[in-house]
């Protein structure tokens, strides 16, 4: 169980309970912070969430008053026998969808506030499927966006998304329209029409049944069929890249190594490459091409697996440090919050960011920070300076780990 939490001064911090699968359970507004710095009724309130919902995780947006919010958290999570940790997620662009007409039809009934709320803990859970829903400029995508033509980086941002969407696959009997939008071959209509097929017949069994879907046929089928998983279906090779063209010939090599379709559902095909001398021989045995025989060896050997996967762990936390804790030398885990010419900003868990130098950045030359990182990125950092007084942290990507 998640709870989204979007901070704010005057009108309260948005709070939204969310369960595994992304529905939101209850919304409740809460007055920590500043001008009400009702802090007391705040942490009742929470507690009782909590302890109703059985909250594991909270997802707090990087915005306005976001430090006053986790210095709460943090003095409420040494109040509860509970183990709850937090995280501070990017909340570029919530304001975007959460007063979108696609946010009004997702969420009929909350407001603006709460369906941010919602919003923040969804980001947590599985980030790209939530990020689909906010036009790609409303993320703040660089300095000089604006500058540009709009079209062509438009155009750009598109091009992005699409390929991270069809990278990692989407579950075609939970993707919402907004993901199955990007998925090649499927436009807005044809999106509609899986999920509203989906909702008169129950979920996909099959693959093949995309073709009962009014309006797309064989071509468009060709195109997507491979980039839609089917988890538990009829089918184990379904809930993998391979595309059904090359079913024959995924089924020829497991019969050629002494294996049936079966092993992909237990995944006990682990190391099947290995079991291959000539990739060229068996290629034209199989009648397809070395390289297709190379992906569908890669997808039998993990199925389903998500590239996501092997990205740095996201930063939980359960305490909060003070710029006075920090010494010269600490060596600490950050996230990069903002990149700009002159360096990078990364947030090492206190109140204040910390800035690397671009020639703190690496040991090659670089014209831009962003040739060696960008927002997002975990990252292992070393204080070099600290000023109290300035609030002010220097820190460097320099170092021998």
């Amino acid at each position: 169980m998640v709870l989204g939490w979007d901070p704010a001064f005057r009108t309260g911090c948005k709070l939204a309970v969310v369960d595994e699968t992304g529905k939101v359970l209850d919304t409740t507004v809460i007055y920590p912070t500043a001008p009400q710095n009702k802090v007391a009724e705040a942490k009742a309130v929470l507690k009782k969430l909590i302890a109703k919902y059985r909250i594991t995780l909270i997802s707090l947006g990087n915005g306005t008053a976001s430090r006053e919010s986790e210095q709460i958290i943090v003095e409420l999570l040494k109040e509860i026998p509970q183990k709850v940790q937090y995280i501070i997620v990017n909340e570029a662009g919530a304001s975007v969808y959460s007063a979108s007409k696609l946010a009004t039809e997702e969420f009929p009934n909350f407001d603006v506030g709460q369906r941010s709320a919602a919003s923040m803990a969804r980001r947590l859970q599985d980030p790209l499927a939530e990020l689909v829903k906010i036009d790609p400029k409303s993320i703040g995508v660089g300095q000089y966006q604006h500058d540009m033509n709009q079209k062509k980086l438009s155009e750009a941002l598109q091009g992005v998304v699409e390929g991270c969407v069809n990278k990692v696959g989407v579950d075609l009997n939970t993707a919402s329209v907004s993901l199955l939008s990007y998925i090649s071959g499927v436009s807005k209509v044809i999106a509609k029409n899986i999920v509203a097929y989906r909702e008169e017949n129950g979920r996909f069994a099959a693959r093949s049944e995309l073709l009962k879907v009014a309006k797309l046929g064989p071509k468009a089928y060709e195109q997507c069929a491979g980039f839609l998983r089917i988890a538990d279906g009829k089918n184990p090779l379904d809930a993998t890249g391979v595309h059904p063209e090359s079913y024959e010939a995924a089924k020829k090599l497991l019969e050629k190594l002494g294996f049936s379709t079966e092993d992909v559902k237990n995944r006990k095909l682990s190391g099947i490459g290995k079991k291959i001398s000539d990739y060229s021989k068996l290629a034209e045995e199989l009648g397809v091409g070395e390289l297709t025989l190379k992906d569908i060896v890669k997808e039998l050997e993990k199925p389903a697996r998500d590239p996501r996967e092997d990205m740095p762990k996201p930063i939980l936390r359960s305490d909060v440090l003070e710029i006075k804790d920090l010494k010269p030398g600490m060596i600490l885990k950050g996230t990069v919050r903002n990149v700009i010419d002159f360096g990078a900003f990364v947030d090492i868990g206190v109140h204040q960011d910390g800035l690397v130098h671009i020639s703190q950045i690496c040991d090659r030359y670089i014209k831009h920070p962003l040739e060696a990182v960008s927002v997002g990125d975990i990252v292992d950092v070393q204080v070099m300076s600290v000023d109290v007084k300035k609030q002010r942290i220097q820190l460097t990507m320099k170092f021998q780990k």
